[in-house]
């Protein structure tokens, strides 16, 4: 069955030249000009993947992502102005799964849409027969894409989640950026490490939402990241 994939930009050109790209490779693609038309869009009709511009009028990409936020786990690519570094971090802290700046080539959106989408079935089908990780008080369940803690349960995009399994499923092992990189981009993809850093920081926030005293992902300044059991 075909992916279905949503395309968010007020740029009238690049929704129509990406759209039949996206098209010629397959995809069914849905595209809307404005962000709350974009919102109401995935609300009545979830898609497979979704691509957003950041800067949009009245509804910017950033309040889309919030709110999809809320109600989806949709994987999220953001399209980011050339220098705009403030963004693409941001775009991170609250969700989204990468981000590519324009101006960029079709073929690269492509790829990446790709990876991402493999990344997702990979999370959620080549782990279905495995079991449960259980971690002290973290649960985190591959097949279903469910992770908790303490009973409650933790919302995490793809990406959050596979540098969570990464960490968890070696508890006390250090993992450098580059390894937490080929976790949950791919080892064909090519992303800056403070996107894992950032990713880090979102993960560390959603627990602290649940429990303040979380503490179990530590930073090894110099070195990457490591998963401290609970004694």
């Amino acid at each position: 069955m075909a992916h279905t994939i949503v395309l968010v930009d007020d740029d009238r050109n690049i929704l129509t030249s990406v759209s039949m790209a996206l098209e010629a490779e397959g995809y069914k693609v849905r595209t809307y000009s404005d962000g709350s038309e974009a919102l109401r869009g995935l609300t009545s009709q979830p898609a497979d993947l979704a691509v957003l511009d950041i800067k949009m009028p009245r509804m910017d990409g950033m309040e889309l992502l919030s709110r999809l936020r809320k109600q989806s786990a949709i994987p999220v690519i953001f399209l980011t102005s050339k220098d705009d570094e403030i963004d693409e971090l941001l775009g991170l802290r609250m969700g989204a799964d990468d981000y590519i700046k324009k101006p960029f080539s079709q073929k690269l959106l492509i790829e990446r849409i790709r990876a991402l989408l493999r990344r997702v079935e990979v999370a959620a089908d080549a782990d279905a027969g495995n079991a449960a990780i259980v971690r002290g008080s973290l649960v985190l369940d591959p097949g279903r894409h469910i992770c908790a803690w303490k009973g409650k349960q933790v919302d995490l995009t793809v990406t959050e989640f596979l540098i969570l399994k990464s960490l968890a499923s070696r508890p006390g092992h250090v993992k450098n950026r580059d390894q937490l990189i080929d976790a949950a981009y791919g080892e064909s993809i090519y992303v800056d490490d403070r996107t894992i850093d950032s990713h880090i920081k979102r993960l560390r926030k959603k627990f602290r939402e649940i429990d303040d005293e979380f503490a179990q992902i530590e930073t090894l300044y110099g070195v990457g990241y490591r998963y401290r059991d609970e004694a």
